[in-house]
């Protein structure tokens, strides 16, 4: 059995969700967001409750059980609050600024970095050292946290780089004279 497919998700006051077929729409206060779930599982809504169930005793559909009902979840969750992923900049020179939609990155390299975030997400720099990423689709948010990531992750000897807000980076000692 699975233990989080057990647990029925609740849909808060201002948030609606419809099914039909295996697709899922939950509307809500942030926007609407829907997801297709397999044909292992069974997506029922009433009484402001959604309850996933699997269809058979098969491997495939008590995966599909836990993992359908975190998504349903992921969308009450997005639709409601969103979900926010926090960038820190750490090195001499390196900042970060909003150019109108695009984030511009300097990081040391010969050149400036220009990024446009997809539709749907928005990417702000509060301050030169700081970058917030924020969105109604988790998966989204934290695809292009990670992409802004990518372009300078933070190196073990001086720390210098893009790091997730509160993440430790292992440091090494370098070489002794």
């Amino acid at each position: 059995m699975s233990r989080i497919g057990k647990k029925p998700v609740d849909l808060p006051a201002g948030v609606s969700a419809s099914v039909s077929g295996q697709t899922i729409e939950v509307k809500g206060p942030k926007g609407t967001r829907a997801f297709k779930a397999t044909d292992d599982v069974t997506l029922t809504v009433e009484d402001n409750v959604v309850t996933i169930t699997p269809r058979g005793k098969s491997k495939r559909a008590r995966q599909q059980w836990g993992m359908s009902r975190t998504m349903v979840e992921n969308l009450v969750t997005g639709v409601t609050d969103g979900f926010k992923k926090e960038l820190e900049i750490q090195g001499v020179g390196y900042r970060a600024a909003m150019n109108g939609n695009t984030l511009r990155l300097n990081l040391g390299l010969s050149h400036d970095v220009d990024y446009t975030p997809p539709e749907g997400v928005t990417v702000t720099a509060p301050k030169q050292t700081e970058i917030i990423v924020e969105g109604i689709d988790e998966q989204l948010v934290g695809q292009v946290a990670a992409n802004i990531r990518q372009w300078r992750k933070p190196e073990p000897y001086k720390g210098k780089g893009i790091r997730y807000k509160g993440e430790f980076v292992f440091r090494k000692e370098g070489k002794k004279k």
